[in-house]
C-alpha cells in the first residue's frame, strides 16, 4: 500500500463543501470520483480542513493509499485529466509526492493559514463576484490591525464560533491575525493550528464592523472577553475565505512576510 500527499486548490462556489454529503457536489467525492477514475481502486481522500461551503483552497493538503504504487507525476497528471473532464478547472492537484505511512493529512498538520479577501470600490467586480467579499464602502485597515491584535494568542474564542461547533473546547492558539491592505483590497490572514467553526467569518465579519465604524477598536477584545456569541460581529460571507496552506510534521515552514 502506497500513501500519496497531494496539494489541492479549488474554487468553492462550485461545491457544498470540502466534505462528501449525501446530496451536492463536495470537493472529498469530485476528488474520490477522480482517483477511482484513473486507478480502478476507491479509497478515502482524506483533508487537513474542511472548509464549508463556497470557502476556496489555495493549498489543502490530502491524502490516500493506493494498493498498486504509481509514480507520483502519473498520480497527478491522471487526477486532473479526469478531474478536468467531470469539474472543469473547479479542482486542482497542484503536487503529488509520496508519503510515509504514518502521515495523516488531518492529524499531521500542526499549523493551518487562511486568507480573507475584500474589495472595497464604489463599483462591484465583474470577475471573481464569487471569490471576493465586495462592499461600496470604504474599510479603516489600520483600525481594523489594532482591533485584531489582541486576539493573538491562547483564549477562549466562544464569543467567535457558530452554532453546530463540535469541538470539546472553545480554546485556540491563534498565531497570526494579521490585516493589510494594498489600493482598494483588504487582506486579513489568520495563522492557528486548528479553528474552530466558522472562527475566521466570525471575526472578520467583526473586524469589518471596526473598518465601517460601526464599533469601536475595543470592540473585539470586548466580545472576546464576553465569551458569548451575540458579543461578537456578523459572520463574513463564505466567498472571500481561502484555505491558503497546511504546514505538516516535518515540513520547512516558511514564515509570512507582512
Amino acid at each position: 500500500m502506497t500513501r500519496y500527499r497531494l496539494t489541492v486548490e479549488y474554487d468553492g462556489s462550485r461545491f457544498q463543501g470540502w466534505q462528501r454529503q449525501a446530496t451536492g457536489a463536495s470537493v472529498q467525492a469530485a476528488l474520490e470520483t477522480a482517483v477511482v477514475r484513473y486507478s480502478g481502486e476507491a479509497p478515502t481522500v482524506y483533508g487537513s480542513g474542511r472548509t464549508d461551503t463556497g470557502v476556496h483552497a489555495l493549498g489543502q493538503v490530502v491524502h490516500f493509499d493506493l494498493a498498486r504504487p504509481r509514480p507520483p507525476e502519473s498520480v497527478r497528471m491522471g487526477l486532473n485529466f479526469h478531474l478536468a473532464r467531470a469539474v472543469g478547472s473547479a479542482v486542482v492537484v497542484l503536487d503529488c509526492n509520496e508519503a510515509p505511512p504514518d502521515f495523516h493529512a488531518r492529524f499531521s498538520t500542526v499549523e493551518r493559514r487562511y486568507l480573507y479577501r475584500i474589495l472595497t470600490r464604489p463599483s462591484p467586480p465583474a470577475f471573481g463576484r464569487d471569490h471576493v467579499w465586495w462592499m461600496p464602502q470604504a474599510l479603516d485597515a489600520d483600525a481594523m490591525a489594532a482591533a485584531a491584535r489582541p486576539l493573538v494568542g491562547l483564549h477562549d474564542f466562544t464569543s467567535y464560533r457558530a452554532a453546530g461547533c463540535q469541538a470539546d473546547t472553545a480554546l485556540r492558539t491563534l498565531t497570526e491575525l494579521a490585516v493589510g491592505h494594498a489600493g482598494a483590497h483588504v487582506t486579513v490572514h489568520a495563522r492557528a493550528p486548528s479553528f474552530l467553526y466558522k472562527q475566521v467569518r466570525i471575526i472578520v465579519g467583526t473586524l469589518v464592523d471596526v473598518g465601517l465604524g460601526r464599533v469601536d477598536v475595543g470592540a473585539p477584545a470586548r466580545a472576546l472577553a464576553a465569551r458569548s456569541r451575540s458579543a461578537a460581529g456578523p459572520t463574513a460571507p463564505a466567498r472571500g475565505l481561502y484555505f491558503e496552506m497546511a504546514v505538516c510534521v516535518g515540513d520547512q515552514s516558511p514564515v509570512p512576510e507582512r
